[in-house]
């Protein structure tokens, strides 16, 4: 995933997301809220930029999908450190509801893992709208205060997102990314190939 040499544009845009992490959590331990948020913004952005080149420059893959998973879990991660910090009253106040919402995300985690050996990268509409979600929400909160509306919605869809991401791991056999959806998964033949077991000689 990390082999530099063949990069191209769209995944030097995601590798700014994993190579910015160590940026931001200093921004945190240095309580730099302001300049964290602005920063945090342009990870944010790199993220709606890859994906744009990757379409129009016809540059899709696995490894760019599987490098900008990556990006986009440390990100949101990073993310979420930063909103623990800079308002820890609401997180605090709203832990177990939080909780609940990362539980299915962590279990949706470990079966990616345990089957495929790695974080999955379907790239669904709704991940792509939760993620959107999540970003505007700790943006807005980190900026401003947070908004229970937004929070409520964030959390609606990323279950609803989870939930989706658990039922595609169980659709398809061997790894794939960028599925639209349950509904384009119907339809899409790499769902029907199957993990190469080797017999042992007896």
């Amino acid at each position: 995933m990390l082999t530099f040499k063949n990069f191209n544009i769209a995944d030097w845009f995601s590798f700014y997301r994993i190579l910015a992490a160590p940026l931001l959590i200093a921004l945190i331990w240095f309580d730099e809220r302001l300049i964290f948020t602005w920063f945090l913004l342009v990870s944010y952005s790199t993220d709606a930029i890859d994906g744009f080149l990757a379409r129009k420059l016809k540059i899709t893959s696995p490894r760019g999908s599987q490098l900008d998973s990556f990006g986009d879990q440390i990100t949101l991660v990073i993310g979420l450190v930063g909103l623990y910090v800079f308002e820890s009253h609401f997180i605090k106040t709203n832990l177990t509801l939080i909780l609940i919402a990362l539980t299915p995300y962590m279990v949706q985690m470990f079966i990616a893992y345990y089957k495929y050996g790695k974080a999955t990268a379907f790239h669904t509409y709704l991940a792509k709208l939760s993620a959107v979600m999540q970003s505007v929400f700790i943006l807005s909160s980190l900026f401003f205060s947070p908004n229970y509306t937004l929070f409520y919605i964030m959390i609606i869809i990323g279950l609803i997102e989870t939930i989706e991401e658990i039922a595609l791991i169980f659709m398809y056999d061997v790894w794939a990314a960028d599925v639209k959806g349950i509904y384009w998964a119907f339809k899409d033949k790499r769902r029907f190939k199957k993990i190469k077991r080797h017999r042992k000689n007896k």
